[in-house]
């Protein structure tokens, strides 16, 4: 599949972006829902959209420039800035979401639990969203298989793995469970995010063509304190409910 979408005179409108769009569309209508089920202001959803949407863009980017391919970027650094081309590392995405979601409940007197639950929802299928762009990005590809999941990209002699549609779907899951869930007590649900996205990145990490130390991805390291980290607090979440 051509990346290009269409051209409009010099503009090239590539698919990537077009989901891109889309996922952020579509994530803030239901952020607003959502905000409105737990009788958040609407004014402030606006502001804390647009904080949200710069950061997650800044952020992923920042991650995937510093950790995925500095080199690269050293040597063009213009590319830093096309991101309609791909390159959007969801976990820098998440921490620096996290800070701002902190930041913004301190200066608006909102617990942090009350945004941070409500904002994973459409962040889940925002990312669903973005793998679909990068297997038409034919980026981030996986491994040699013949199996009957293997496909052609055009830039390979062997039929890979399609990971991007692998994780695609998992987030896609994510997003179901998080909103089937989503009456569950305050904080459940972001470490409910935290703790499946950890387990679903780490398993779907193994089909994809890119190594990083033993074998294991950059992601996959990263899986393991956040699994962690999300597994206490859900326990301890658990055991305040029932003392």
């Amino acid at each position: 599949m051509d990346p290009i979408a269409f051209n409009l005179g010099p503009l090239t409108v590539r698919w990537y972006g077009i989901l891109m769009f889309l996922g952020f569309v579509i994530g803030y209508f239901i952020l607003k829902k959502l905000a409105k089920e737990k009788n958040i202001n609407e004014k402030l959803i606006d502001d804390y959209f647009f904080y949200i949407l710069i950061g997650t863009i800044v952020g992923a980017r920042l991650f995937e420039v510093l950790f995925y391919d500095p080199l690269y970027y050293l040597s063009n650094p213009i590319k830093i800035f096309y991101i309609w081309e791909g390159g959007l590392a969801s976990h820098g995405a998440i921490i620096i979401d996290i800070l701002i979601t902190i930041w913004f409940c301190k200066k608006n007197k909102i617990k942090f639990y009350d945004l941070a639950d409500i904002v994973v929802i459409p962040f889940a299928l925002g990312a669903a969203f973005i793998r679909i762009g990068n297997f038409i990005n034919q980026e981030l590809i996986g491994k040699v298989t013949d199996s009957i999941f293997g496909y052609k990209f055009d830039n390979y002699p062997d039929l890979r793995y399609p990971v991007q549609l692998f994780q695609s779907f998992t987030n896609f899951l994510l997003f179901i469970i998080l909103y089937l869930s989503r009456s569950l007590p305050s904080g459940y649900i972001f470490w409910l995010f935290l703790f499946l996205y950890s387990i679903f990145r780490f398993v779907t990490e193994f089909f994809k063509d890119f190594p990083f130390l033993y074998d294991l991805t950059l992601a996959q390291y990263l899986s393991i304190p956040i699994f962690t980290i999300s597994l206490y607090f859900l326990i301890k979440l658990k055991n305040e409910r029932f003392k």
